[in-house]
């Protein structure tokens, strides 16, 4: 038998893994703006989130109180298993952030500029920091530009740069916040397959950024920020999952399906792959028995999948907070 776990963690054999990160109803107040309101945030150890939300919904303001940079007004924050921030000592260390953009030197180079990040590092020793340096200026392909000046770099050769520094040595976490501003596609490919590596290591990693499809690519969990609330989270497969309302019938007699379902009083049109059924006042079971009583051939039926964008847009698009109760019934009872 295997112990209950606690909520928010991971069950592994007998132990459980807590979250790399959480918080308890964290809330910011700039000057009477109310930023962040009462966010309670779990980043799953070894996931990749993706942390979307419209501009001003609190996310960079999340990140930064996650990392110990912005004291909350109120709640709480664990990172690594440490309150922050108190415990930012014992955290940081293993985590490599990139937060609204690298800020650097404008008149040293791009190593030299790395080299003092990297003799800032507590993991690093003074005889290893020339190889990680270089390692690091290699794995985001800076290596031929590392002895120009910061200054000449393209915004996207920044961005590039303070992606290195957050990966001058192996992290149990990285946060990156909107990396792939300001690269072309070849760019934001290199980023992706760096996420994927570390991913692959272990790493847990925070994508803050505007590029649904991006995150779609790229992230296992999502957590969506709607003017300073968190309106949902979970796994990204599951929620979009639960933002589906249709489904798709395979069948080579699509006008007899179409007719016998609105004769049901089932909203059905044809598509080039078949019947599309809207969901909304009905299910799929009684679809197929609906189809199977009109002598209907049903050769594959299977929900249409939302994209991360439609999701996105119907969790954003109403801001009212008396509203937030309705996109309960888009949400598996975990995300809500």
């Amino acid at each position: 038998m295997t112990a209950e776990s606690e909520p928010g963690t991971v069950a592994v054999g007998a132990a459980t893994v807590p979250p790399a990160a959480r918080t308890r109803g964290l809330r910011k107040v700039y000057r009477g703006t109310v930023a962040v309101d009462h966010v309670d945030l779990e980043v799953p150890a070894g996931a990749v989130m993706g942390m979307l939300g419209p501009n001003g919904s609190g996310k960079t303001t999340t990140i930064r109180m996650l990392l110990g940079l912005v004291t909350p007004t109120s709640g709480e924050v664990e990172l690594l298993g440490h309150k922050m921030p108190d415990g930012a000592a014992h955290a940081l260390p293993g985590v490599g952030a990139l937060v609204e953009g690298p800020g650097f030197s404008p008149f040293l180079s791009g190593r030299d500029n790395l080299l003092r990040v990297a003799a800032a590092e507590p993991l690093l020793t003074s005889a290893e920091i020339p190889n990680a340096v270089g390692e690091a200026l290699e794995r985001v392909g800076l290596a031929h530009a590392a002895g120009r000046r910061f200054r000449a770099y393209s915004l996207g050769m920044k961005q590039r740069l303070g992606l290195a520094s957050a990966l001058l040595v192996p992290r149990r976490f990285v946060v990156l916040d909107e990396p792939t501003n300001g690269l072309d596609p070849a760019g934001t490919r290199e980023v992706r397959s760096v996420i994927a590596d570390l991913h692959a290591a272990g790493t847990t990693v925070l994508v803050s950024s505007h590029l649904l499809s991006e995150v779609e690519a790229t992230c296992t969990h999502v957590a969506v920020l709607n003017q300073g609330l968190v309106v949902a989270q979970g796994e990204l497969s599951a929620l979009l999952e639960a933002g589906t309302a249709n489904l798709l019938v395979t069948t080579p007699e699509v006008t007899l399906a179409v007719d016998a379902l609105r004769e049901d009083r089932v909203a059905a049109r044809p598509v080039p792959e078949g019947v599309l059924v809207d969901l909304t006042a009905t299910t799929a079971p009684d679809v197929v028995a609906s189809l199977v009583r009109a002598g209907v051939p049903v050769h594959e039926v299977r929900r249409q999948r939302t994209g991360l964008e439609d999701l996105f847009a119907r969790l954003t698009e109403d801001t009212a907070v008396a509203d937030l109760a309705d996109l309960e019934t888009l949400l598996p009872e975990d995300a809500r």
